[in-house]
Parts: C-alpha cells; sequence; structure tokens
C-alpha cells in the first residue's frame, strides 16, 4: 500500500512539471507561470529572426479584433516562433497574436499560447513532413504535433499553432 501511494505521489508531481506552461526557463516557482512579454519586445524578437507580421485593420491594438497583437504573449511562444523559422528556413507571416476575437481557453490566443501564419507551400510542407499527424481538431481542422508538443493546425486559410513550450529554443 506505501508503494502505491509513493507512485501516485511521483506520478502528481512528475505531472506537474512536465505540465504545457511549466516554467523552467523562466525560473518560476509555480508549474503553470509563465513569462508575459509586451507588443515591443515581441516584434523586436520577430524582426531579429525575419518573421514578418501583418493585420487585416494594420494596428497593434489588443482590444481590436482587425488588430495583430503581441501583448502579453507568452515569451516561449515567441521562442517557438523563432523557433519554427530557424528550422524551416521558410517565409514566416504571424497573421494573429493575442488580440480579441480568437475562440477562448486556457491554451488560448487571448491567453498568450498561440499564433496565427499566413499559408505558405513552403512552411506548410515543413509542417507536414517534419510533424506527426495527429487527426482533426473537434472542428475539423487537421493537426500535426511536433517533437516539442506543439499543436499545428490547418485552418484552411491560415495554420492556428498553440506554443506550449519554446520548441526546443
Amino acid at each position: 500500500m506505501k508503494l502505491r501511494s509513493a507512485v501516485s505521489a511521483l506520478a502528481l508531481i512528475l505531472g506537474a512539471l512536465f505540465a504545457p506552461g511549466f516554467g523552467v526557463l523562466t525560473g518560476a516557482t509555480d508549474a503553470f507561470a509563465v513569462t508575459k512579454i509586451s507588443h515591443a519586445t515581441a516584434t523586436s524578437m520577430f524582426r531579429s529572426s525575419g518573421i514578418t507580421w501583418s493585420s487585416s485593420g494594420g494596428c497593434s491594438d489588443r482590444n481590436n479584433p482587425t488588430c495583430t497583437s503581441f501583448e502579453q504573449l507568452n515569451l516561449a511562444t515567441a521562442q517557438g516562433a523563432q523557433t519554427l523559422k530557424s528550422a524551416s528556413g521558410c517565409a514566416l507571416n504571424i497573421t494573429g497574436g493575442t488580440e480579441t476575437g480568437h475562440a477562448g481557453g486556457t491554451y488560448s490566443h487571448w491567453n498568450g499560447y498561440k499564433l496565427d501564419y499566413s499559408k505558405y507551400t513552403c512552411i506548410g510542407n515543413y509542417i507536414k513532413n517534419t510533424f506527426t499527424y495527429i487527426g482533426l481538431r473537434g472542428d475539423g481542422a487537421p493537426q500535426w504535433k511536433s517533437g516539442a508538443g506543439n499543436i499545428y493546425a490547418d485552418e484552411g486559410n491560415h495554420w492556428d499553432v498553440t506554443y506550449y513550450n519554446c520548441g526546443g529554443c
């Protein structure tokens, strides 16, 4: 009985340590803490990696759904975009960030876990040939999972990517 309790306790600890959002690189003590960055920090990171961004409204207001904002983006999400750009060698254009207007949930755009990318042949081929197809999302979008555990969903006119970590940065 003691062994079963010890194994159960260890499973809970390991589950918390390796849960999506664990702040290992941030030095966080809370297993679900993440480092948030500003729009200016994110754009500087993206610019330095050759990543572009655009918005249908030509703006960056987080509270306007026609803008593309990176305010309150998770650092690991920005680093994940940099990793994708570097690993793929493809052009990468972000069309959706932390602005309002996306679906909610814990691992949402608003909470800093997701970015949307323009669909280009190069990046599409990289995702489909490098990552593992894991089936359809509840809304019918086909999904691929990277070795790091990040999820790439083909939403038809763009890629919707959920970053649980930086993808090996």
